[in-house]
């Protein structure tokens, strides 16, 4: 993928400019990042204020790795090294989406950009949008958490939405390699942060808003009022596609004619009748489930359909709802996206099943990591148990966020699973012992135990479930590793139960082994 852009090109794009008056700006730029590790000759350093670090501090190190010009909130001091454009700018994060949206040609308006935002059900309801719009020929790509996905392609992230220079770098290959759509997450950071600016969606997806975050949002008027932000971006023609069942979803849409908003719900046909906020519905019944799929009976605009999702839970029902109404919104008709629900792929990390024997499910691995998700998952599994059968779960929180939602885990834990084990996440810089001191805050101090390592944690689970037993290990999903202290050490949950459990997925007599 090659790119160039004359600095002329680059000043139009930015916000009041300013040159310092004896910096050469001419020539053309070759690439553009945040981190002066990566500039290359001719590049465009963009000096970021971060929450660790300032970019300002970097301006040195980018010029002597060959950046051509430096954007930046304050001029450097001192003498200037020769031949580096300086450009001033009163906010380098909008900056940074600027140039990053001029030097890759605009690609976002190139794609039919489909944003989905929520506290849970992002990565599923997302990656359920692009299989489905593949599934009817629509050439569609994904980003989110973990991952961008371009056709067999897997290109990994370290954020749920990427930084605006690699964001608009993804959408340019997206467009290079006939992509017509993307379906990408679009986290709350991202949204204060200016990752997407200057991207304009052709559908907004909201899946709900629990508690999260609150480190960073500080309320959750707060945090509710930067994902309304997403809505605000859409397109004149855009559509607003909302989960009805969730009490913020009128909010989301605050502004919107209704007939630009598509309504989803599992409450019945009545809703129906609501149509102050959404101009048109989509409802679900679920008619009949097991730990494996959901029968359902769908309500679309076009007509009635029947459904199997290869999902259980009523919350994975409502992404595939949301699923179906954004494709509908993008041309897909009614029946063609019901039609679609048996061949939509599991998605890795979410409702994961490991099993355990033939037809026999032992354990799931599921990214929840928030008191809403747990809650959710733990509320499915312990209905679709067999009699007799115990739901255990292993589960930890994560350092260096939110902490006031830890007890809160501990309670949902104790009060749903027959079984809990508390374990560490991600401790970060956190000691893994206090975060678990945070988590049994909620609880009695009765009936669960805490094993601080992972590996040992989900080994115990598993050497002593039963025949009608179901494990949960819950928080980390599809990642493939445990940060602490600074670093990243491999560690795959499901990998991880997978050897416990044995080679051809059956328990081992004598418990489970490391990897």
């Amino acid at each position: 993928m090659s790119t160039s852009l004359p600095v002329s090109r680059l000043l139009d794009a930015l916000t009041a400019p300013e040159i310092l008056s004896d910096a050469p700006c001419r020539g053309s730029l070759s690439m553009i990042s945040s981190d002066s590790r990566d500039i290359e000759q001719g590049g465009l350093f963009v000096a970021v204020r971060g929450f660790q670090a300032d970019g300002h501090d970097f301006v040195a190190d980018a010029v002597s790795r060959g950046a051509a010009a430096v954007i930046c909130e304050e001029f450097p001091g001192g003498d200037l090294p020769p031949g580096v454009c300086f450009i001033k700018v009163p906010d380098a994060r909008l900056a940074l989406a600027e140039a990053a949206f001029a030097l890759y040609g605009g690609a976002s308006e190139q794609l039919d950009v489909i944003g989905v935002s929520g506290t849970n059900g992002k990565t599923t309801t997302a990656m359920l949008i692009a299989a489905m719009l593949n599934h009817n020929g629509i050439r569609c790509g994904y980003i989110g958490t973990g991952r961008a996905v371009i056709g067999d392609e897997e290109i990994p992230l370290e954020r749920t939405t990427p930084e605006a220079h690699g964001l608009q770098r993804l959408l340019r290959r997206m467009v290079d390699e006939g992509c017509r759509a993307v379906a990408m997450e679009v986290s709350s950071h991202a949204l204060m942060l200016q990752r997407v600016h200057g991207v304009r969606f052709r559908v907004a997806v909201f899946t709900n808003l629990t508690v999260d975050h609150l480190d960073f949002h500080g309320s959750m008027e707060a945090y509710a009022s930067a994902k309304q932000r997403l809505f605000r971006q859409l397109l004149p023609e855009g559509r607003a596609v909302l989960n009805m069942d969730d009490p913020r979803a009128s909010f989301m849409a605050e502004g919107l004619p209704p007939a630009s908003c598509s309504g989803c719900s599992l409450s019945g046909v009545e809703r129906r009748a609501d149509r102050s906020v959404c101009g048109e519905w989509f409802l679900a019944e679920v008619t009949g489930e097991d730990a494996q799929s959901s029968h359902l009976r769908l309500s679309f605009p076009d007509g009635m359909f029947d459904g199997e999702l290869l999902l259980p839970g009523r919350f994975n029902v409502m992404n595939a709802l949301l699923a179906a109404a954004t494709c509908h919104a993008m041309g897909v008709s009614g029946g063609a996206a019901a039609a679609s629900f048996p061949f939509l792929p599991p998605v890795q990390g979410r409702m994961e099943r490991v099993d355990g024997g033939p037809g026999r499910v032992r354990a799931i691995v599921d990214y929840a990591h928030t008191p809403d998700a747990l809650q959710r998952v733990l509320q499915t599994l312990a209905r679709l148990k067999p009699a007799g059968g115990r739901l255990a779960v292993v589960f930890g929180c994560g350092g260096d966020r939110d902490a006031s939602k830890r007890p809160v885990m501990g309670r949902i834990a104790e009060e749903l699973a027959d079984m809990v084990i508390l374990t560490s996440d991600n401790p970060r810089s956190e000691d893994p012992e206090r975060i678990l001191d945070d988590i049994e805050q909620g609880m009695s101090g009765i009936g669960h135990r805490r094993i601080a390592d992972r590996g040992t944690a989900i080994s115990t689970a598993v050497a002593e479930l039963g025949e009608l037993d179901i494990l949960l290990v819950a928080g980390k999903g599809r990642e493939s590793y445990q940060e602490s202290m600074g670093k990243r050490v491999f560690f795959s949950d499901r990998e991880f139960l997978l050897n416990s459990l044995g080679a051809d997925g059956c328990m081992p007599s004598a418990g489970g082994e490391g990897v």
